[in-house]
């Protein structure tokens, strides 16, 4: 198995890092994907790829979009070109709009839209925050025409909205809300929608499932979800697993 969206640079990890990647080996979660936030965070998350020799993505998030926006967007431009040719860089992300933000509104769009020429000029699939959002992450993705496609991170939305993404060549990313009840439009599609267009992931240390104690979120949680989705579906948890998995690899080209 593989997380598919797991930040395990945050500060949350720096006292017991070694543990939550030996905790979530454990479990069956072999590796997973640390998505980039902003220059900022970029050295010590690629560090900490490096380190426990992780898949990373590159990307400025709606939340840490620098206020220069044409110089965000040269660091991020250098940042890909000196790193394309490693075998871990396996998306540009994480990216895309957030309306719960909308006072940096105009960069977040400057910012999503740089990301999407980018991915589509060096072949990569982007990973995608869309909040409030849906219409203009649409309307983007129908602009850019990405080939790779890619994923809709944290996915919450309808079986509507899904079949949307799902034409543009969108895989959704299915986490902890899962395990909420009351989540009853992902519970339906994830229900109705087949497997091959879902992929697991945590968002660690962020969206803790409901039935955890521990605050903070971890990879080794996925395995929480996997039942969930063979419950929903009706299907093994074996198969879910390995369905799940062969979407990550072909998405990230793993």
């Amino acid at each position: 198995m593989i997380d598919t969206h797991a930040h395990l640079d945050f500060a949350e990890f720096d006292l017991d890092r070694d543990t939550v990647v030996q905790r979530m080996h454990s479990v069956g979660v072999n590796n997973l994907i640390i998505p980039g936030v902003s220059p900022q965070h970029w050295h010590k998350q690629l560090a900490v790829a490096a380190q426990y020799q992780t898949y990373f993505a590159l990307g400025i998030h709606p939340w840490f979009c620098p206020e220069n926006v044409d110089a965000g967007i040269l660091a991020l431009t250098s940042k890909v070109a000196a790193l394309l040719e490693c075998p871990r860089f396996v998306a540009i992300g994480e990216c895309g709009l957030d309306k719960l933000y909308s006072a940096t509104w105009p960069q977040q769009l400057a910012f999503f839209e740089a990301q999407l020429t980018l991915a589509k000029s060096v072949n990569l699939p982007v990973i995608i925050h869309s909040v409030k959002a849906h219409p203009e992450v649409l309307a983007c993705l129908k602009k850019y025409q990405l080939p790779r496609g890619g994923v809709i991170h944290a996915f919450s939305g309808s079986v509507e909205i899904a079949q949307e993404y799902i034409k543009l060549g969108f895989k959704l990313g299915i986490g902890g809300l899962i395990m909420n009840s009351n989540a009853k439009k992902l519970l339906k599609t994830v229900t109705e929608l087949p497997l091959e267009h879902l992929i697991l992931e945590t968002d660690s240390p962020a969206m803790t499932p409901i039935n955890v104690t521990e605050k903070r979120n971890q990879p080794a949680n996925l395995v929480l979800f996997i039942d969930k989705i063979a419950t929903l579906q009706k299907k093994s948890s074996v198969l879910i697993s390995e369905h799940l998995m062969s979407n990550a690899a072909q998405l990230f080209d793993l």
